[in-house]
């Protein structure tokens, strides 16, 4: 269905190819996973299916791509509108239309498709994807997975072969990618459809895949194969292939099913050691407070009577569906939100009322789009800008930068960044202030394994040396890994707030994998239990 032959993708200004010699075959009517690290030519591979690359983004391309027999470098994008669909990271960026109806038809007009065989389409869409209860909403009343199967049904009506998803879970609660993944099973199981996605929660989709390209960027060869095959020996796996591998099952386990039915021993063998209490932090100063907060939208009711103290030392994530209030309890932290009722301080202020200098030494908030943060030409610029308006060190944003990405280039400009990449920029930027109150929403979207792992360090360091961290994520792997305290919200009220363990354990949602595999017992991370079987071995 989909044949690379010798491809080289070369962007201008860029003096090595982003993507080279790649000879690649994909069958039809397979779930295919891309995974690499953040920049390392995902997107770009994707982009190349559909002849956006290079007939819109430029460059050029050596070698040939098809896709069912059509030479991508001769039909421009147009001209294959018919035959592959296109789902980019953000649902609503790509959205024409007002209701959910009318964007599930509009690609068809395009086409010039006769009224009624837009109909039919358009009712079997609906009923295909779980969507005939939303037919009349407005597409931005609706919650994260929903937008992401109306996306996904709009480019379905035109009944192509080849349906291109750049991270389409990045942005989505377990539940919401569940849905998600279930309606993309069914497109390739009943329909015949070839699904070519990029991702980086491996824990989520690695089990659904029928083969994995890896691209590791750098110049390296771009390999492929059977999930089993690859993650025996891929640099970048989840944490049940790593507690697999820990363990020594053989084949590796893809699933929490298949890891539970293995991890029998394993849990006996644990069964005398104790996981590690992060949540016995000893708490320092109070940093902010939340009191009986209430905040509107309208008619809609965002938050209702939040309480929440954060104090030095702490990491908080905040969880819970796509629309249950994190994000606009973080903006409320900053300032960006006033309350209807209750209020918000900032070491005893209200951060609404700070100056701006005072305010970017109390809190730094890193938003969902790190876009929003970056205005000059390159890095190198938005380094300097980012020095001299924390009052910092020449360097410091640099040096930041470097610890959490050091492949991105001084003179890239920061909308040519990987979403990932933009947002380590911005990060860097508001730590240099090093605001003793850290926000950051969805801080991994994006982000690839070994990034996140030294994400997950930096912010270990600052909270030892007395910051605060709060977290808005879907990641739940994340907040094994680095948080003291869990906040769950729903309908905008705080449902439970607890140590990570306790919060993480009891919630079938929000458990981690390695919690999922060895449950009842308390483990979160594949470190944990390394640790563990080292002294008992010792």
């Amino acid at each position: 269905m989909i044949k690379f032959d010798n491809v080289t993708i070369t962007y201008p200004d860029m003096h090595a190819p982003v993507l080279e010699r790649v000879t690649l075959e994909l069958p039809e009517g397979e779930l295919v996973l891309v995974v690499g690290r953040t920049g390392s030519g995902k997107s770009t591979l994707l982009s190349a299916i559909n002849g956006l690359v290079p007939h819109f983004t430029g460059g050029t391309l050596t070698g040939s791509v098809t896709v069912d027999g059509r030479d991508t470098s001769v039909n421009p994008p147009r001209e294959l509108a018919d035959l592959v669909g296109v789902v980019m990271q953000d649902p609503m960026s790509g959205f024409v239309t007002e209701t959910v109806e009318d964007e599930l038809a509009y690609g068809m007009e395009c086409l010039g498709l006769a009224p009624d065989v837009m109909r039919r389409r358009v009712e079997e869409t609906l009923d295909l994807l779980g969507l005939a209860e939303l037919r009349g909403r407005a597409l931005r009343t609706l919650s994260g997975g929903q937008r992401q199967r109306v996306a996904i049904g709009a480019v379905l009506t035109s009944h192509p072969k080849v349906l291109v998803l750049d991270e389409p879970t990045s942005a989505l609660d377990p539940g919401a990618a569940e849905e998600v993944l279930a309606a993309l099973q069914r497109l390739v199981h009943d329909l015949g459809i070839t699904v070519v996605m990029a991702e980086h929660r491996l824990e989520r989709v690695v089990q659904y895949a029928d083969r994995i390209v890896v691209v590791p960027g750098g110049g390296a060869p771009v390999i492929a194969g059977a999930p089993n095959d690859i993650m025996v020996q891929a640099p970048i796996a989840p944490p049940v292939v790593q507690l697999g591998r820990l363990a020594g099952w053989s084949p590796l386990p893809l699933s929490v099913r298949d890891a539970r039915r293995a991890a029998g021993p394993l849990r006996d063998l644990l069964l005398g050691s104790a996981a590690p209490v992060r949540s016995a932090v000893v708490l320092g100063q109070l940093l902010a407070e939340v009191s009986d907060l209430t905040i509107t939208y309208g008619t809609h009711v965002a938050l209702e009577h939040v309480n929440l103290q954060v104090h030095r030392g702490e990491v908080i994530t905040l969880m819970g569906r796509n629309g249950a209030g994190k994000s606009t309890l973080m903006s409320s932290l900053v300032g960006l939100r006033s309350p209807l009722g209750g209020r918000v301080q900032i070491q005893g202020r209200d951060p609404a009322r700070l100056p701006a200098g005072q305010l970017l030494k109390s809190v730094g908030l890193v938003p969902q789009d790190p876009a929003d943060l970056l205005e000059a030409a390159t890095v190198a610029e938005e380094c300097r800008a980012g020095d001299k308006d924390a009052h910092a060190e020449a360097g410091t944003t640099r040096a930041l930068l470097a610890l959490l990405a050091p492949e991105i280039n001084d003179s890239t400009h920061p909308r040519d960044l990987s979403e990932g990449q933009r947002l380590v920029l911005a990060l860097a930027i508001v730590l240099a202030a090093r605001p003793p109150l850290l926000l950051l929403d969805e801080p991994t979207r994006g982000l690839d394994y070994p990034t996140k792992t030294r994400l997950v360090a930096i912010l270990a360091d600052l909270a030892a040396a007395g910051h605060a961290v709060v977290l808005a994520t879907h990641d739940v792997e994340l907040a094994a890994e680095v948080a003291t305290r869990v906040v769950v919200l729903a309908d905008g009220q705080i449902v439970a707030d607890g140590s990570t363990a306790h919060v993480l354990s009891a919630s079938p949602m929000f458990a981690p994998q390695v919690a999922k595999v060895l449950a009842p017992q308390q483990w979160l991370t594949v470190a944990e239990v390394a640790i563990a079987l080292h002294e008992q071995a010792g």
